[in-house]
Order: C-alpha cells, then sequence, then structure tokens
C-alpha cells in the first residue's frame, strides 16, 4: 500500500521518498521510479526517489509509516532521524494501531497495547502529538519487483486520535484527494477502524487457513456462521470500550461478498510465506476483550 500511496502522491506534485529494500529498491533505482498498475488497466511509471534506508531520507514534513505492525519495531530506532519538531507521522495499519489509547480519554489513556507495541516501545519512540490515524481500504500488492499492482479500492478515511479538526489533518485530506483517494476525516477514528476490522479478524484468518477468497467465506453457510459468530464477539468488545458501529454484522458480511474473489492479506502472506498480522488483527481484539472484561 505504501508504493501506491507514494506513487500517486508524487504524480500529483509532492516531493516522495519511498524507502525500501533488496530487489524492489534496485528495480526502482533502475527504471527511475515505481510503475502503477491502476484499476482501470493502464500502467504507468511514476518518478519517485527511492532510497534503502530512513537515514538517507533526513527529517520531512509527514511520514506514512504503512508498514504492516509487525513490522514496525525493526525499523524503530531508525524512525527519529526523519522527524523535525512538527513532523506529522501518518500511521496506516490494518487491525488495532499501537496508538489506540493515546489522546482517548477514559480509564485506558496512554496504555500501550501489548499485542502490537511488546513493552510500549513504539509509544515511547513516536510522540502522541505527531500521530494522525489513518484506515487503508485499498488493496495493492507487489507484482514484481519495482511494480505495484492496484487490486481494490480508494478510500483512506483519516484523523486526529482525538477527533479534532485540526489544520494539518485538513491538508492531509487535501493532499490524499488531489493524489485520486477519498479521503474523509473523521470524527471519531475508532469507531471507523472497528467497523474494518470486523472483516479483518474474520475472514483473514479463514482465508489464511482455507485459502478461500472473501466471495466464498462470505457465502459458504458454515463459514458465514463463524464469521457471524466472530464478529459479534468482536463488536461487543468495541461496545465495551464505549463505541457504537454504525453497520450491522449482516451488512458487514453483504459488503464482503461483493468485493468478489480477493484474496484477504493474510492468505496473501501465508502464500508468500511471511509473517502475517495475526497480532494486530485478532490477539490485540483478545487483549482488549480481556481488559473490559468481555466473553
Amino acid at each position: 500500500i505504501g508504493g501506491l500511496v507514494g506513487a500517486r502522491l508524487a504524480r500529483a506534485g509532492q516531493a516522495v521518498t519511498l524507502v525500501a529494500r533488496r530487489d524492489h529498491l534496485a528495480a526502482m533505482r533502475r527504471q527511475g521510479g515505481i510503475v502503477v498498475a491502476a484499476l482501470d488497466g493502464s500502467e504507468e511509471l511514476v518518478p519517485v526517489r527511492a532510497v534503502g534506508s530512513l537515514a538517507e531520507v533526513g527529517a520531512v514534513d509527514v511520514v506514512i509509516v504503512a508498514l504492516k505492525a509487525h513490522q514496525i519495531l525493526p525499523i524503530l530506532d531508525e524512525l527519529p532521524a526523519l522527524f523535525h519538531g512538527s513532523t506529522v507521522v501518518l500511521s496506516m495499519q490494518n487491525g488495532l494501531p499501537w496508538w489506540y489509547f493515546l489522546r482517548h480519554g477514559g480509564p485506558f489513556e496512554g496504555r500501550a497495547l501489548e499485542s502490537v507495541d511488546p513493552g510500549g516501545r513504539i509509544l515511547r519512540a513516536v510522540a502522541a502529538e505527531r500521530i494522525v490515524g489513518c484506515i487503508p481500504y485499498p488493496a495493492a500488492h507487489l507484482r514484481a519487483p519495482g511494480e505495484v499492482q492496484h487490486t481494490e479500492g480508494t478510500l483512506l478515511p483519516l484523523g486526529e486520535l482525538d477527533g479534532a479538526r485540526s489544520p494539518r489533518v485538513e491538508r492531509l485530506s487535501e493532499a490524499l484527494a488531489a493524489a485520486g483517494f477519498k479521503a474523509p476525516v473523521l470524527d471519531d477514528i475508532r469507531a471507523n477502524m472497528w467497523v474494518k476490522l470486523l472483516g479483518n479478524l474474520c475472514f483473514n484468518p479463514i482465508g489464511a487457513m482455507t485459502h478461500s477468497t472473501l466471495d466464498v467465506m462470505a457465502t459458504f453457510p458454515p463459514s458465514v456462521a463463524v464469521v457471524r459468530s466472530a464478529m459479534e464477539e468482536a463488536a461487543a468488545v468495541a461496545g465495551a470500550l464505549g463505541l457504537t458501529l454504525d453497520v450491522t454484522v449482516e451488512r458487514r458480511i453483504r459488503g464482503a461478498a461483493k468485493v468478489g474473489a480477493h484474496k484477504p492479506s493474510t492468505l496473501q502472506d501465508v502464500e508468500a510465506g511471511k509473517p502475517t498480522e495475526v497480532d494486530a488483527l485478532i490477539v490485540a481484539v483478545v487483549e482488549l476483550a480481556e481488559l473490559t472484561g468481555t466473553p
């Protein structure tokens, strides 16, 4: 997702630097940018600077952290090299993020989520005041080194952690919109996050275990029963945290069926032999269930 967002921002005139590794980095340097295969079937080489380490980037105005949750800790020590006094960190992860209880209010204010941030290391390294949350709905994958395939969606809702309509979140929304994304500013990013999570925490693990696509999981009666039960349990956890979700479980299942033969990201990781996002998508929900005493 990082390559897609970075490429579209660069194409819209923003000064973008992509941080990559190994073959992906070599390909981008060789071809002078990143190839984006768009939803309409077109392809374009987008010129963009690519480097192999955060130290090569220097301090910037906005850091888009589009890594999966488990990939953040390994680069944590390098991250401060990107910061100046007012640098914004746009957090773009699936599942429940490390910052969930930052600027949250209530009895759990400032608490670390051990499942995604053991010992609160990320919490200490990235000041709460820097963070703007973003929920990544688009689907994309690297089809080859230096080439990203956009397969679904343009929705990137974002918001301040305390729900404020700040000038910086409005500017970020405008920049993403100019790059072709739908980027509404949310008053309660956590409630919207849970709506997406209802799908992720069910379809991602079931897809990984059965190698099934969304259309199958959301229409095959035995899997629908499991999905419905898991979604209801997760919605109860959200409710225990004071959230009211604006979508029903049945509507969420119907929406997944309409997506079609899409492989959830966890299935893609399993097929590629990569670590999965199980902690952010599932274990974190269990942690919050235990924290709130929700069965």
